[in-house]
């Protein structure tokens, strides 16, 4: 019935409870999820899971905030992006949110990363996983001076982990993009956020954990794992005054439609 749209399975918190994560899925009717590369240097492994269980997938990206890894080249990600079972490139973006002593204008090798991910996808014709912070109108201009404008051709993709404005969800749904919400959506400080998804037309929601990180109430402050993914479809069917299996299996479809390639 759940699909978690953004999980990140190979990291530590979470790759040695993988048998015991599976079986809690299972339980909590969680069906599919796709397994996120955040570097090169990890995609062997995130693929390898998605080769090992028929209901996992990958993408390929670099993550906006790793530095000191490997540079994806659009050859890269290309060559990766054609092997079976990876159905996405990300995630990439824009993280302002960590700046430090440095100014915007410093994270000119961020823009050109989230450039080579976008190019990638088109030519790939593969949706792309969209992860922004701080950033947000850096990274919907960036899309639109790439021809990401909903038209065809345009590789389109998920706004994960959503965050922001309505406004900024309303210029992401007209270019294309769904929107995906985290466990941050049942936390006490995100009413703004939860006005927001209220507002997103369901035919372009998803659902997701993005664990280890932002596990939702009554887990806050846990480790996080795609379980937990229920308890973010329930909030948004309090939300929209709709049932939590409506929540899951509309969310579930938006997810098979977006990444093609994937069963229901």
């Amino acid at each position: 019935m759940f699909t978690d749209s953004h999980c990140h399975l190979t990291f530590p918190e979470l790759v040695a409870s993988l048998p015991q994560i599976r079986q809690s899925m299972a339980n909590a009717h969680v069906d599919r999820a796709l397994c996120i590369c955040t570097t090169l240097e990890e995609f062997a492994d995130v693929h390898q899971l998605a080769l090992r269980y028929d209901n996992f997938w990958a993408s390929v990206g670099v993550h906006p905030d790793n530095e000191g890894v490997t540079e994806p080249t659009l050859d890269d990600l290309v060559q990766r992006g054609q092997l079976p079972r990876v159905v996405a490139i990300g995630e990439t973006g824009l993280d302002y949110y960590r700046l430090g002593n440095r100014s915007v204008a410093d994270m000119h090798w961020q823009r050109e990363r989230f450039r080579t991910h976008i190019r990638a996808a088109r030519q790939l014709r593969k949706p792309l996983v969209i992860h922004t912070r701080s950033a947000s109108d850096d990274t919907l201009a960036i899309l639109r001076e790439e021809g990401e404008n909903g038209s065809p051709g345009s590789a389109g993709g998920v706004f994960h982990c959503f965050t922001e404005s309505q406004e900024v969800a309303r210029q992401a749904l007209d270019l294309g993009f769904y929107i995906s919400f985290s466990g941050i959506l049942t936390f006490k400080t995100a009413q703004d956020l939860r006005d927001v998804a209220s507002w997103v037309p369901l035919d372009r929601l998803l659902i997701e954990t993005d664990s280890p990180y932002l596990a939702p109430v009554p887990f806050r402050g846990k480790t996080n794992n795609p379980s937990y993914v229920p308890f973010v479809a329930q909030q948004l069917a309090a939300l929209r005054s709709c049932s939590v299996e409506t929540i899951g299996e509309t969310t579930s479809a938006n997810f098979s439609r977006l990444f093609s390639g994937v069963q229901s």
